[in-house]
């Protein structure tokens, strides 16, 4: 079973955020909910370049999410690597929320480490 790698699960509030997210720093985040078991639920993961708290809290305004992980980066490209792997792990747009492929930030060449493009997922017959 793939594994996040984060801090969490927390519940998917403002208070829980100011207080789990201490320091202003890139990371990532995934967004879900606990299961009866108790286990959490990926339901769309992200990242920030700058901000992993403010990103959270912009999400919290516009999702509905119930639980949150989240982890520090030390740097934007280490955060957009693990959402990219992330985002493979738990089944891309097929089963994740999320519309797309992970952005990497203007004016980077940056590929994911996964599939090895940017922007979309290869073909079946690639992998």
């Amino acid at each position: 079973m793939p594994s996040l790698n984060m801090n969490g699960p927390h519940d998917f509030t403002s208070l829980k955020i100011g207080e789990v997210v201490t320091r202003k720093s890139a990371g990532n985040y995934a967004l879900g909910y606990i299961s009866r078991d108790g286990s959490f639920v990926v339901q769309y993961v992200g990242r920030s370049d700058v901000d992993v708290k403010q990103e959270l809290r912009v999400r919290l305004s516009i999702s509905a999410y119930q639980a949150f992980k989240f982890s520090y980066a030390s740097s934007p490209k280490a955060a957009f690597e693990k959402e990219c792997r992330n985002y493979h792990d738990f089944g891309g747009k097929q089963k994740l929320d999320n519309d797309n492929h992970p952005d990497r930030p203007t004016n980077c060449n940056w590929k994911c480490p996964v599939c090895k493009v940017f922007g979309s997922v290869p073909s079946v017959s690639s992998w």
